[in-house]
């Protein structure tokens, strides 16, 4: 499945409070940066993510019931993504999905 115009749309006005955000086509999806760092994407099978390596924001996320993107190599080993999914709340909140976003951010930062 691929990402459509209004996929696109939706995404750019959920983080509307997101600095300087462009948007770049990759990884069979749209990858959302902000200043240049990418923080979240839209994945076709997947849906909105967002990007958070190992640490206390992937913590985060898992305890909010948020699921990292994992898939299967050709040898049959699961290998994960720094990608996780938007609880609901977020989906239905710009304030929440911008505040997600700036703490992405800021673990990607630090």
């Amino acid at each position: 499945m691929s990402v459509t115009e209004s996929d696109i749309a939706f995404a750019l006005e959920l983080f509307d409070d997101i600095p300087a955000i462009t948007t770049r086509k990759m990884m069979g999806g749209l990858c959302l940066y902000s200043e240049g760092t990418i923080f979240a994407i839209i994945h076709g099978d997947h849906g909105h993510m967002i990007k958070a390596t190992k640490g206390p924001f992937a913590e985060k996320l898992a305890d909010m019931g948020c699921t990292q993107w994992t898939y299967s190599r050709d040898n049959g080993k699961t290998s994960s993504m720094p990608y996780w999914t938007l609880p609901g709340e977020a989906l239905d909140d710009p304030e929440v999905a911008c505040d997600l976003a700036r703490q992405a951010l800021a673990a990607l930062e630090g």
